[in-house]
């Protein structure tokens, strides 16, 4: 059983993602990081390696995504509160990030979602898994 994740995200500018995540309250492991990548550390097992394209090519044969324009994938953090999440999404906008749903309220959860520098989706949710409806669907979290 895994016992850590480790997502992998191609960037254009690496300092600037940096600098990006930075404002988000982020901190990234310098073991783990070069001028190519960085080990942002997202919880205590959970991490987002950000690697320049060129070096992200090097573990893979399909071409990179432009998260610009393709949805390749929707990475969902929770938060301690509602009001977490906006906090949260707000200096993401702040730091030149971008709404791209606007909030989603379903009582029992709540989802505010931005996308960063590079296009990536990141989804903030707060949930009350006791007040969540039997074999209810959600979208991604």
């Amino acid at each position: 059983m895994a016992t850590k994740i480790f997502v992998n995200l191609p960037v254009k500018d690496l300092r600037r993602s940096i600098d990006f995540f930075t404002k988000l309250g982020y901190t990234f492991n310098p073991q783990f990081s070069d001028e190519n990548s960085t080990c942002m550390i997202i919880g205590e097992n959970i991490f987002a390696m950000l690697l320049v394209e060129a070096r992200f090519k090097d573990f893979t044969k399909k071409a990179i995504s432009d998260a610009t324009k393709n949805t390749e994938v929707l990475i969902a953090l929770d938060a301690e509160s509602r009001e977490k999440v906006d906090e949260m999404v707000k200096k993401a906008v702040d730091a030149g990030g971008s709404i791209y749903i606007d909030p989603q309220d379903h009582g029992w959860m709540y989802a505010h979602s931005y996308a960063d520098l590079d296009g990536h989706q990141w989804e903030i949710v707060w949930m009350d898994e006791n007040a969540a409806p039997q074999n209810e669907k959600t979208s991604s979290a």
